[in-house]
């Protein structure tokens, strides 16, 4: 019985450990996506990438009319790289609230909400145990802003 009891103890303590250790890596490509803008880094963004990403947001194009814009995992690398090269574009300390809604198996679930937006990413797990963003669906705060000038 007692044998049976520290099998189960250890068993629960292993999967606890696994299960945290995907929860890390999850978070982990939430923040090289987000920090990787905020801290322009090419490389970081690269790692939290799929290279199938597909990011999309609705617009209103300059006429009006609702439209999907989609970004792929080569304009998220320049983003990285030069979106805030001044150091302008978030608050000295920038929000980067990030919930992960799921985790089954090799998929999860995340929402990310910084100051001026919110994304809601799928990641999958490679084979090498990676976990990569590759979908994003995200809105401004301000709707104002989804939209062409």
């Amino acid at each position: 019985m007692k044998l049976w009891m520290l099998g189960s103890l250890l068993f629960l303590s292993i999967a606890g450990h696994v299960q945290a250790s995907d929860e890390d890596k999850v978070r982990q490509a939430a923040l090289d996506y987000i920090e990787s803008q905020h801290q322009p880094n090419e490389a970081r963004m690269d790692r939290a990438l799929h290279s199938q990403l597909a990011k999309r947001t609705y617009w209103l194009d300059a006429e009006g009319k609702d439209t999907i814009l989609e970004t792929d995992k080569q304009v998220m690398l320049n983003v990285a790289k030069t979106y805030n090269i001044a150091g302008d574009k978030f608050p000295k300390v920038p929000k980067k609230d990030i919930q992960i809604l799921d985790i089954t198996n090799r998929v999860a679930s995340v929402k990310l909400t910084t100051d001026d937006w919110i994304d809601y990413m799928h990641l999958v797990k490679n084979e090498q145990g990676n976990w990569q963003i590759i979908n994003v669906l995200w809105q401004y705060h301000d709707m104002t802003k989804h939209q062409s000038k």
